[in-house]
């Protein structure tokens, strides 16, 4: 027989055994931002190329956090072992954005130097024939228009729904910056244009996206910003229909408006 007086040790002995096992809401909170966080952090790539070790340290403390939730672990243990895991997947995550980026800068900058070097080599023995050699090469690849003398440059500079520059567009950009020393009060608008695939905002956001990566390849191999205008226009004035791979091909694309020897460029669209 249980004495009166052994029934409220028992008792507070359940209250304990309820309360160990239960967890609060600020634990199972933080718990639960953890998985989230750190299910995002494994499905990232660059996050599991670049900070293995921070997405490995992430998945221990989560599972630390798990077990201690489920057994005998106090709510500010949970709480303890799913912040370190959201701030490893955090880690993890900046840490592939860095890499990343620096990897893109190094291959920017070594694209750069090759650039730099053949435009040294491209030179002719003088400037008069080079002048005389870039405004042929121009002519012939553009066309006048209501807007001036108008250069397209094809989708085979970026990829699809990319708008990195592809090293296939060096060639035709190294002509353009050289035409453009050579010419310096000529300005120019360089205007990006898309298929019709995809929403009108997304086309709008590549078509000037494309515009700046060629402006901004201009600016780093020279040529003043200030000569330099961007337009995008997204999937509008297409040049043909785009019912086909071939038509689309063609309406992605980026044009380079050319200014007068004034300096004086056409009305935009």
């Amino acid at each position: 027989m249980i004495t009166r007086s052994c029934r409220l040790p028992i008792a507070l002995l359940g209250l304990a055994l309820l309360a160990g096992c239960a967890t609060k809401p600020d634990a199972e909170q933080s718990l639960e931002a953890a998985r989230e966080s750190f299910q995002k952090v494994k499905e990232d790539t660059n996050a599991l190329r670049y900070a293995p070790r921070d997405v490995i340290r992430a998945g221990d403390s989560l599972s630390r956090a798990d077990r201690l939730s489920t057994y005998w672990g106090s709510d500010s243990d949970v709480e303890h072992y799913a912040y370190l895991s959201q701030r490893y997947s955090a880690i993890a995550t900046e840490h592939a954005k860095l890499s990343v980026n620096q990897e893109r800068q190094s291959k920017l900058q070594m694209e750069l130097e090759r650039l730099q070097l053949n435009l040294r080599e491209a030179k002719l023995v003088s400037v008069q024939q080079q002048g005389k050699w870039l405004e042929e090469q121009i002519n012939l690849a553009a066309s006048e228009t209501d807007r001036g003398l108008v250069l397209t440059l094809g989708d085979v500079l970026f990829d699809a729904s990319d708008a990195e520059l592809k090293p296939s567009a060096n060639r035709t950009l190294l002509k353009l910056v050289q035409f453009l020393q050579l010419n310096p009060r000529r300005v120019v608008r360089v205007e990006g244009y898309t298929d019709n695939r995809g929403s009108a905002e997304d086309n709008l956001t590549l078509s000037k996206a494309r515009a700046q990566a060629v402006a901004d390849t201009l600016v780093d191999l020279g040529i003043d910003e200030k000569r330099i205008q961007v337009a995008g226009y997204g999937a509008d004035f297409p040049v043909t229909e785009n019912a086909s791979s071939r038509g689309r091909a063609q309406n992605r694309r980026v044009e380079i408006v050319f200014s007068d020897d004034q300096g004086k460029l056409g009305s935009d669209r």
